[in-house]
């Protein structure tokens, strides 16, 4: 096609979307659902609910940040109780310019800072509480925590949020408290006046109200004044404790905060809704126009919706209301919302924030990543790595439309998601073709959903290759973004084919990318029974976890080979394609892929556990019993109770075995029961003992992986015992996550 032809197809293109922007119905936030409507009319009203211009605003934010810092970074837990003295929160220095350095170079947008998480410490000079930073030795008393912020985001660009808890543990403990201490509901004037602090903005409000809901709209009119604008309050409804039958005064909250910060959404309300889980699991088809039983303008509180449908057509149908209420997908980089420590608190690897990411934002939601500072006031180093080089990728991937100069509908590939292509419905395809081949592996899809809402139910991406269409990709709906991802292609030509929508759909934005894949890390796991498998590594993350692998959801195409000899795997060796059997000795596996190899994996497999039995052990601990030591799984443990004098394990191996040594994997979800000392007894019978070695393990706190003891002479033994003579930092139990035996061969 010449240049004049692409011209003259642009404009008809133009002229045929103009021809199609008459619809049948306006477009609303809320619609309405009719005894009267019919399946076909449901539908028709749900392709025309669209979100609301604060609700558009955030969607395109896309990648935000989250803040937990306040008296549980010092305490280490996720919940305080509300009687927390202050003076705990004994912070020294504060660098919020390095946590917005870092979120900036993520690609995150915006920042929430829990400013009263539930145990009611406040990080700004509030005027109405002396529980929070202004009774800490934290700049003498005058320090506060969101000026500081809010001057950091406005030095790097970030928009600024505010997690003001409804839970209050320190107005329920306190003998002064306000949170259910019976007051009536009076009319009262907010912001209330105090003597020497008078508020620059004149607005007031009145309301009927009780104590505890004043104090709260009183600090929030201080957040929303005081602060510069804010973009986002977030609510949840976590009740730790509750008293008194305090009630929330939701819609007066409402009603203050669009008058104060108009261009602001409320999550946990009618704005935006928690995606159901912490852990970063998305679901496969994130629909955000939702049904409702009740007008969501009318509701006080909200149910987490938490189903794995919410908009489907059969969901729909059952509503009385169709709202456009977006998702947000939110987890923490840490195991946990508050920062512990460096060493136990696993920090996630930059593969699973950057799927999270792509599942999240490529499936119609914001995403939402958690970052505890510590306890110097800065984010700690693995967190800022991992957030940089997640921005690295997300601007490596992202940053190059590939179909920048592509010929096609002009209003698609514009990089404008302002403007739009209707799509013929009689023919719902749309193709591209770029002036030389491409090689891309990711796809973005976006919808006008501003304009036209939701309407593509499920959509195919092709490829010409080798003079014929080959599909390449599958999705449901579209909605804000879809990112699809494939294995990559090279091809001139590509075709979008929609395979069902709800009415004519708009789309606003198609473009082409390459993500520039690995071949990943490999993990090695045996079953009791002896297999061997091989995948991508599934980083260890103990907190909420999602269920997928990150690695292998965005890797490319890659093989797998290994080794069982001791020599360096590569594409002479055997190359996995299924489990297989081994009965102890050393794996060596490397993944493959165009671009080169990827780090060579060893794990040394001792005896298989199959026939192995537990003949005896000390009292174990509930939920952790002792047959867990040799299940063949590093995630669960066996814990002895506490306080118990040399905590052992007897096991029968099944058959009298020549061993050479031993491995002890201890737990690593806590510092509890690290076995520094030990000794090693076998039995001819599995009653009578006697002492073959004795063991010592060092620096297991700091370093609790699997270590290795090697017998100075082989011991020949059905029955053996493993007895702890010391546990680490004094401990009162012992704890095992695997045993593994080795044979002399």
């Amino acid at each position: 096609m010449n240049k004049l032809s692409s011209l003259l197809l642009g404009c008809l293109l133009s002229l045929s979307a103009v021809a199609q922007t008459r619809t049948e119905l306006p477009v609303k936030n809320t619609y309405p659902v009719s005894t009267t409507d019919t399946e076909a009319d449901i539908i028709l009203k749900a392709a025309h609910v669209v979100p609301t211009p604060n609700q558009y605003r955030a969607l395109k934010n896309e990648f935000i940040a989250f803040i937990h810092f306040g008296p549980n970074t010092f305490t280490r837990m996720e919940w305080g109780n509300g009687k927390e003295d202050p003076a705990i929160f004994d912070l020294k220095g504060l660098d919020t310019d390095q946590w917005c350095e870092a979120m900036k170079a993520a690609g995150i947008r915006m920042v929430l800072l829990t400013v009263k998480h539930h145990d009611g410490f406040v990080l700004w000079q509030s005027r109405y509480t002396k529980h929070g930073i202004m009774s800490t030795a934290y700049k003498n008393g005058k320090g506060d925590i969101l000026k500081e912020l809010v001057a950091s985001c406005n030095k790097y660009g970030l928009k600024v949020g505010v997690y003001l808890s409804p839970a209050d543990l320190y107005q329920i403990e306190s003998p002064e408290g306000l949170y259910g201490n019976g007051s009536k509901y009076t009319t009262r004037t907010i912001p209330r006046a105090v003597p020497g602090r008078p508020f620059s903005n004149k607005t007031t409000f009145t309301f009927e109200t009780d104590d505890y809901n004043e104090y709260f709209m009183n600090q929030l009119f201080e957040l929303l004044t005081e602060y510069g604008p804010m973009y986002e309050v977030w609510f949840d409804g976590a009740t730790p404790k509750s008293k008194g039958g305090q009630q929330y005064t939701y819609a007066s909250w409402r009603q203050l905060i669009h008058k104060l910060a108009p261009q602001a959404v409320i999550f946990g309300k009618e704005d935006i809704r928690w995606c159901g889980n912490e852990s970063g699991r998305t679901r496969h088809t994130e629909w955000n126009v939702i049904p409702y039983k009740t007008d969501p303008a009318a509701l006080n509180t909200f149910d987490d919706l938490t189903a794995e449908s919410l908009g489907s057509r059969e969901d729909l149908y059952k509503g009385h209301f169709l709202h456009y209420q977006q998702a947000e997908t939110n987890t923490s980089i840490r195991e946990g919302w508050f920062y512990r420590d460096d060493i136990y608190q696993k920090v996630r690897s930059a593969d699973d924030v950057f799927d999270i990411y792509e599942r999240s934002v490529g499936g119609n939601s914001t995403f939402l990543l958690n970052i505890p500072p510590n306890r110097e006031g800065k984010f700690s180093p693995a967190d800022v790595s991992c957030l940089k080089e997640v921005g690295k990728r997300i601007k490596q991937t992202y940053g190059t439309n590939l179909f920048k100069g592509a010929q096609g509908p002009r209003n698609a590939l514009d990089n404008d998601t302002e403007s739009y292509l209707l799509v013929d419905n009689h023919h719902p395809e749309i193709t591209i073709t770029t002036t030389r081949p491409v090689t891309i592996n990711r796809m973005v899809l976006q919808e006008a959903i501003s304009t036209h809402g939701e309407r593509v139910e499920k959509h195919a991406l092709d490829a010409w290759i080798d003079n014929q269409w080959k599909e390449i990709a599958t999705a449901t709906n579209i909605g804000y973004k879809r990112i699809l991802r494939f294995p990559e292609v090279t091809a001139n030509k590509f075709r979008v084919r929609i395979l069902e929508l709800r009415d004519i759909p708009a789309i606003s934005n198609i473009s082409a990318h390459y993500y520039q894949t690995r071949a990943p890390q490999l993990q090695l796991q045996r079953s009791l029974e002896g297999m061997v498998s091989i995948d991508a590594l599934q980083t260890a993350f103990n907190w909420k976890p999602h269920g997928e692998n990150a690695s292998k959801n965005i890797s490319g195409a890659y093989r797998i080979f290994y080794t069982t000899d001791g020599s360096e795997p590569g594409p002479q060796s055997t190359e996995y394609n299924g489990a297989f059997k081994l009965d102890g000795g050393d794996v060596k596996a490397v993944a493959i892929d165009k671009n080169g190899k990827g780090p060579v994996t060893t794990h040394r497999f001792g005896l298989i556990k199959e026939n192995w039995k537990l003949l005896e052990a000390t009292a174990s601990a509930d939920g952790h019993p002792a047959a867990q030591a040799f299940d063949a799984s590093e995630k669960t443990y066996w814990l002895s109770k506490e306080n118990t004098t040399a905590p052992f394990i007897n096991i029968d191996l099944g058959s009298e075995r020549s061993l050479k040594g031993f491995a002890y994997t201890p737990q690593n979800q806590s510092a509890t029961g690290m076995m520094a000392k030990g000794v090693i007894k076998v039995s001819a019978d599995g009653k009578t003992w006697n002492t073959a070695e004795t063991f010592e393990f060092g620096n297991l706190i700091n370093d609790p992986v699997t270590r290795y003891h090697q017998f100075k002479k082989n011991v020949t033994t059905r029955y053996i015992r493993i007895e702890a003579t010391e546990i680490a930092a004094g401990g009162k139990s012992a704890a095992i996550a695997e045993l593994d035996f080795f044979e002399q061969k």
